[in-house]
């Protein structure tokens, strides 16, 4: 496999750790982005065989944003097969495919923690690879694709509308999980509980586990409280935009409206992400 020559758009936190790991097991690897260290190499991705693009897919005020990644496909090769890592709607692989018939398009999320990138992507849990259409020319490719990623102790080929929805799941769950433990800090607080006593406690229970337990963040890069970051912010709104249009339902609506207002609360009064949310809701 070694042979192959791999290509990677984006050299962020996700792009340029797994065009590290590539090169590190011996592929031949071709970065682009606009950085001036590899924004030469924009004509050299048509070469490669498989090409994974990492790029911002940010939630505006007018919703959820996919206009880089898709301007990004016509560096592809025809016949060539492109792997996307952003984060997209339900949909989003199987809309760029019908624009791009000439290429493979893929999807296979990233399930990263931004301070761990570089052992996430060595040592990875999961890897999955969505197909737009399931068909054996289409699993092919995702099992190769499957072949030449980091190995991991689960690996499976889905639709791609499945993977886009279970990584949208994931970061989800965990944003209403730090809004859940900050009102629960909040709790503890009012009776006089010590909360690293009660979250230790909390965190032995298999189901719930250690990660998104400390509602109150002291390093410089996340002080404050809430759900910040890159990443939850745009991504619960972008569900919440997609379940108003998929679903409907007032209860679900207001239900994820008011997570979703309760962590702006949080991120408002102690200061954090404050440029996020207004790229966000202006």
């Amino acid at each position: 496999m070694q042979n192959l020559t791999i290509g990677f758009i984006g050299q962020g936190f996700v792009g340029k750790n797994l065009a590290d790991d590539f090169e590190e097991r011996g592929f031949t690897v071709v970065r682009y982005s606009l950085d001036p260290e590899h924004a030469g190499n924009k004509d050299k991705i048509q070469e490669c065989d498989v090409v994974f693009i990492a790029v911002p897919t940010p939630t505006l005020p007018s919703g959820f944003d996919d206009s880089i990644l898709r301007g990004e496909m016509k560096l592809v090769g025809k016949g060539k097969t492109i792997v996307i890592k952003s984060t997209i709607l339900p949909g989003t692989t199987e809309s760029i495919q019908k624009e791009n018939p000439d290429i493979f398009v893929l999807h296979s999320p990233e399930f990263l923690v931004a301070a761990t990138a570089r052992e996430d992507t060595r040592k990875p849990e999961r890897n999955l690879v969505g197909v737009p259409q399931d068909t054996p020319e289409y699993r092919e490719k995702a099992e190769l694709v499957l072949s030449i990623l980091p190995h991991a102790p689960y690996m499976k080929v889905l639709l791609s509308k499945e993977t886009e929805l279970i990584k949208y799941i994931g970061n989800n769950f965990l944003y209403t999980k730090v809004v859940f433990m900050n009102m629960m800090y909040d709790l503890a607080q009012s009776i006089g509980a010590d909360w690293s006593e009660v979250s230790q406690a909390v965190a032995k229970d298999h189901r719930i586990g250690e990660t998104h337990m400390q509602p109150v963040h002291t390093s410089e890069r996340s002080k404050g409280r809430g759900a910040g970051g890159h990443c939850f912010p745009k991504d619960f709104e972008a569900l919440l935009g997609f379940y108003i249009e998929k679903i409907g339902d007032e209860e679900g609506i207001r239900s994820l409206e008011s997570i979703r207002d309760k962590n702006m609360t949080l991120l408002k009064t102690s200061g954090k992400d404050l440029d996020i949310l207004k790229g966000i809701y202006n």
